[in-house]
């Protein structure tokens, strides 16, 4: 297998944190690396279709909602056109 380095920067912590997991595991910091980047990646796609999936679920439940509150405002915008409309004809709005 051809390899190639890939370096990155990390706070000390973050390095003695990678070095405690990897030997209490018995292995390398770049296999944890490796193992971790390669699982990132294929669960990545996979966690962003879990979302859309989400996220369609509540669209689909937020839809009927708003159109609901948008048929009671045009409703009460009708109700206060009338009332204005019966002011200024010299009438009693009606309650």
């Amino acid at each position: 297998m051809q390899t190639e380095r890939v370096t990155f920067l990390t706070s000390p912590d973050h390095k003695a944190a990678l070095d405690a997991f990897a030997a209490s595991n018995g292995k390398s910091v770049g296999h944890v690396l490796r193992a971790a980047s390669t699982r990132y990646l294929v669960e990545g796609e996979a966690d962003e279709e879990a979302a859309l999936a989400l996220l369609v679920r509540e669209v689909e439940a937020a839809v009927p909602l708003m159109r609901a509150d948008i048929r009671d405002t045009i409703a009460s915008i009708q109700r206060a056109n009338d009332a204005v409309d019966a002011v200024l004809a010299g009438e009693r709005p009606r309650a």
